[in-house]
C-alpha cells in the first residue's frame, strides 16, 4: 500500500476511505457528559464537556475520527448559542442544577475558531450561555490562534483555555498526519497563548501511524515534554485508534497497530513522575487496548486514579499476564 505524497491528495485518500456520517440536529449537541479533572490547585473540580454539532473542519487528519459527527453546512444563526443552553437545561433537569459546575468544554470536533463551524457572530450569545463557569475550554488548530481567541477571551467571565492538537514531534509521523502544522506553528501559537493570559492545553497521540511500536513511548513522552516546553498546563494523552477507515486501511496493510495497556502506562508514569503539568490519559474505549480480562479493571482503576491524584500508583501485579 502506498501512502500519498502531498497534502491534498492525503486528504483525498483519507476521505475516500470513510463510511457514512452520522445524522445530526443543527439545533443540538451530540452528546454532552459531566466529569471531574484535577485543576491547577490539586482540587477535582466538577465540569460539563458539550460535544457541539456544526461544520466539518477544513482539516482532513489522518487519525481523525471526529468528522462522523459534523455537518457539510455551516449552522443556522443562534444554534451554537442554543446547543449550549440545550445540555445546560437538561444538566438542571437530570442532576438537579448546575451550581457544582465550576469549567465547561466546548469541544466541536474541530477549531471553535473556525467561522464555518462556530460563526464568530454567536460569540456574544455563547459568551452569555458560559458567565457562571470559572475556566472556559476550546479546542482549535493552531493555526487559527488569533484575534479572535482574545476578543473571546474579553467576552467571557471565566479563564479561557485553548486545547490545541500537538499530536507528535516526530517530524516524520507528524508530516504524514497531513495536519499540516510544524512545531514551529505549534510553538508560536502556544506562545501567542501564554502571552495573553491565556491557558494552554495540548493534546499528544501514542503510537500514531509511521512511528516504529518499539519507539512509540519514547516519542510520546519526548511529545509530551515538548507541550510542556510550550507552557501546557494540561497534556492529555490520546492512544491511537482505528475506526475512520484511514486508519484501519493502514492497520491492514500493516502499517499501523493500536498501542497497548502497557505501553500507555509506562508513557503516563514518565509524564506524571515528572510533574511539570497535569497529564491525563484518555480512558475512552481503554479495553479495547487490554488483552487480559484479568487484571484490566484494577489497570483501569490505577490510570484513573493517576489522572485524578497526578501520582504515580503501584504498579498492579497479574499471575494471567506478568
Amino acid at each position: 500500500m502506498d501512502y500519498p505524497d502531498t497534502p491534498a491528495s492525503r486528504s483525498r485518500w483519507i476521505v475516500e476511505r470513510r463510511s457514512p456520517k452520522n445524522p445530526l440536529d443543527p439545533s443540538r449537541p451530540y452528546a454532552w457528559l459531566l466529569e471531574k479533572e484535577r485543576d491547577a490547585d490539586g482540587d477535582l473540580v466538577d465540569g460539563l464537556t458539550i460535544f457541539l454539532t456544526n461544520k466539518e473542519c477544513p482539516w482532513r487528519c489522518l487519525m481523525c475520527d471526529l468528522w462522523q459527527n459534523t455537518l457539510d453546512e455551516t449552522v443556522p444563526a443562534g444554534a451554537i448559542a442554543g446547543q449550549i443552553d440545550f445540555a445546560l437545561g437538561q444538566v438542571q433537569r437530570e442532576h438537579g442544577g448546575l451550581a457544582k459546575l465550576r469549567q465547561i468544554k466546548l469541544y466541536n470536533a474541530g477549531s471553535f475558531f473556525d467561522a464555518q463551524a462556530i460563526p464568530e457572530a454567536e460569540d456574544a450569545a455563547i459568551a452569555s450561555c458560559l458567565a457562571k463557569f470559572d475556566r472556559v475550554i476550546v479546542e482549535t488548530h493552531p493555526a487559527l490562534v488569533g484575534e479572535r481567541c482574545l476578543q473571546f477571551r474579553n467576552r467571557i467571565n471565566g479563564r479561557l483555555e485553548v486545547a490545541l492538537g500537538l499530536e507528535t514531534i516526530h517530524p516524520e509521523a507528524l508530516e504524514k498526519l497531513n495536519k499540516r502544522v510544524t512545531l514551529g506553528q505549534f510553538r508560536d501559537a502556544a506562545e501567542f497563548i501564554m502571552r495573553n493570559d491565556m491557558a494552554l492545553r495540548a493534546f499528544v497521540l501514542l503510537q500514531p501511524p509511521f512511528i516504529p511500536a518499539g519507539e512509540s513511548v519514547e516519542w510520546a513522552k519526548r511529545s509530551i515534554d515538548f507541550s510542556q516546553d510550550c507552557g501546557a498546563s494540561v497534556t492529555a494523552l490520546i492512544p491511537t485508534r482505528t475506526g475512520n477507515g484511514a486508519m484501519d486501511r493502514l492497520a491492514a496493510a500493516g502499517k499501523f497497530t493500536e498501542p497497548t495497556l502497557g505501553q500507555l502506562e509506562e508513557a503516563m508514569d514518565y509524564s506524571v513522575g515528572q510533574a511539570r503539568g497535569r497529564v491525563f490519559a484518555d480512558l475512552w474505549d481503554l479495553d479495547r487496548f487490554s488483552s487480559c480480562p484479568a487484571c484490566f479493571p484494577k489497570r483501569r482503576d490505577r490510570l484513573a486514579k493517576q489522572n485524578d491524584t497526578q501520582q504515580v500508583p503501584a504498579p498492579v501485579s497479574c499471575q494471567s499476564c506478568r
